[in-house]
């Protein structure tokens, strides 16, 4: 399948240094990154407990290319969500996504995103089904695949997300040949220099990587070394 929107490459600070974090936001954007995904979990919906409105407050001075503000992409792990949302939105998210799982009503919950200034997303564990993509396309700005199960970073790509990739691709393709609205499709877990081809060349186009990056001493050769894998599957 082809994609017509630039790829994105949004490092996820849950691998980076916490102790530094405005430093490493810095850094990564300065190496070459796009976004920065901001994980959020709360040791209920997933078991973890990570990152809050306050740290994404702090980071949002940082979070800057050429003078101008990046994407925070702030992917929320927790259940119920509706109450925590506006907080982000407050603190410098510009993309909010949530698990369907988490909302009581969907179309509500992408609503309150949008009242409160920001894109939204809508988020799909391993063994989520796409049927709730159905009714609430025409609210939606990005879609995330987890290629891992959520709550720890460092896990390995589960091989069955590229088909659910193509099978996404698929809807979002007829979505836009019907309306002329493009969804960005991003995938987040086991993200690295050896699978971002396939994983591009399946449809999607917004790469979530923690570990990949965050472990390596030279974040720009790892991104370079991403998109010369990028550029072999256009």
């Amino acid at each position: 399948m082809t994609n017509k929107l630039a790829p994105i490459i949004a490092p996820s600070i849950l691998s980076a240094d916490f102790a530094r974090l405005g430093e490493e936001v810095k850094n990564v954007l300065d190496a070459g990154a796009d976004w920065i995904h901001f994980d959020v979990m709360d040791n209920h919906f997933v078991p973890n407990l990570t990152i809050g409105p306050l740290v994404c407050e702090a980071i949002r001075p940082y979070a800057k290319k050429n003078g101008s503000d990046v994407c925070i992409d702030a992917h929320l792990m927790i259940a119920p969500v509706d109450r925590i949302i506006p907080d982000f939105a407050k603190a410098g998210a510009n993309l909010i996504s949530f698990h369907p799982e988490a909302s009581t009503h969907i179309d509500r919950t992408l609503g309150l995103i949008r009242d409160n200034g920001c894109q939204t997303g809508l988020v799909f564990n391993p063994a989520t089904p796409l049927h709730f993509l159905d009714y609430v396309l025409d609210k939606i700005d990005l879609v995330l695949l987890m290629s891992v199960n959520p709550g720890f970073g460092g896990q390995q790509f589960i091989p069955s997300t590229i088909q659910k990739i193509q099978q996404t691709k698929a809807i979002l393709q007829a979505h836009q040949e019907k309306t002329g609205r493009q969804i960005r499709l991003e995938v987040d877990g086991g993200v690295n220099v050896k699978n971002i081809a396939q994983i591009y060349a399946a449809g999607a186009d917004t790469f979530v990587a923690g570990s990949a990056i965050f472990s390596q001493p030279d974040y720009a050769k790892v991104i370079s070394e991403m998109r010369a894998q990028l550029a072999t599957a256009i």
